[in-house]
């Protein structure tokens, strides 16, 4: 592996006909996506059905997707929960699994003020020496972390990198403004990575990259060289399946999606449900315009 990456895949869980984990698929899966372009995975994260997920199911999961890309790609192993004892606790068993890092979302429901998510993510961190990705998502969790709570976490050794899903870039760039140089901010939205670079961001956890790692991949590369011409290219063809990756909750659309092509994607587990045949058609018209169908 080479320096930090910027093209991670938020990964699925695939599943089997009984809704056990398929743990052969997903090891595939890993190795196609890697083929094309990721440079390394979140596993266990919202796009891997966390919630739906037991403990000794993620701890399988990351240790066989480790086993299968060895050093070929970053594996990043999400924890978090809002629980800071449980996090912690699950961490350090995470840890033991071989992974490259964590990701650790913000608490979710307690809605803790900004001193307790300094508190939650500092006492995890100090529980492994891996690197740590804070995963910021408003939306899923009723919290936002702010730029100010993020540049103090970003003084722990081992608190990396921001995953950046609020969706308002004058908030991503008010953090650029008081980061340090070696702090990655990776957008957490596939439709906001062109723009999140514009303003300073560092690369993406893709939910896209299950289907067009090589052309998001293609599209940062541009942007870094300096060929915003050809970037916003990319951007631009890829925007409708962007959109229609997300018609309705994650991972639905692009569980839906690796079927269609005859990836390892399988079922979901309630409460998830299966895209509706108008969210299918969506998907497959947004995914036919790319040439994927």
């Amino acid at each position: 592996m080479n320096g930090f990456p910027r093209l991670l895949t938020a990964m699925i869980t695939p599943f089997k006909d009984d809704f056990s984990v398929d743990f052969m698929g997903a090891q595939k899966l890993a190795l196609q996506l890697i083929e094309e372009g990721n440079e390394g995975f979140v596993i266990s994260g919202t796009t891997g059905e966390a919630p739906s997920l037991s403990k000794k199911e993620k701890l399988d999961l990351f240790k066989a997707i480790k086993e299968a890309v060895g050093s070929k790609a970053w594996i990043f192993a999400g924890t978090g929960s809002n629980s800071t004892l449980d996090t912690a606790r699950f961490t350090e068993e995470a840890a033991r699994t071989g992974v490259d890092g964590i990701m650790l979302v913000t608490p979710y429901y307690n809605k803790p003020s900004q001193e307790g998510l300094y508190q939650h993510f500092k006492t995890v961190a100090d529980t492994v020496n891996l690197p740590i990705i804070l995963y910021n998502v408003p939306g899923r969790t009723g919290i936002n972390l702010l730029p100010d709570t993020v540049v103090k976490l970003a003084a722990l050794p081992n608190i990396v990198a921001l995953k950046e899903a609020c969706g308002n870039l004058d908030q991503v760039s008010a953090l650029q403004t008081k980061l340090p140089e070696d702090f990655y901010v990776l957008s957490g939205d596939d439709s906001l990575t062109l723009p999140m670079l514009a303003v300073g961001c560092y690369g993406i956890i893709s939910v896209a990259a299950h289907l067009v790692g090589r052309q998001m991949r293609e599209m940062i590369e541009a942007y870094v060289a300096g060929d915003v011409k050809k970037a916003c290219q990319i951007h631009v063809r890829l925007y409708s399946l962007f959109k229609a990756l997300f018609i309705t909750s994650n991972p639905v659309p692009v569980k839906k999606a690796l079927a269609l092509v005859g990836r390892p994607a399988g079922k979901l587990r309630l409460p998830l449900v299966e895209a509706s045949a108008a969210e299918t058609q969506v998907i497959s018209e947004a995914m036919q315009k790319v040439g994927l169908l």
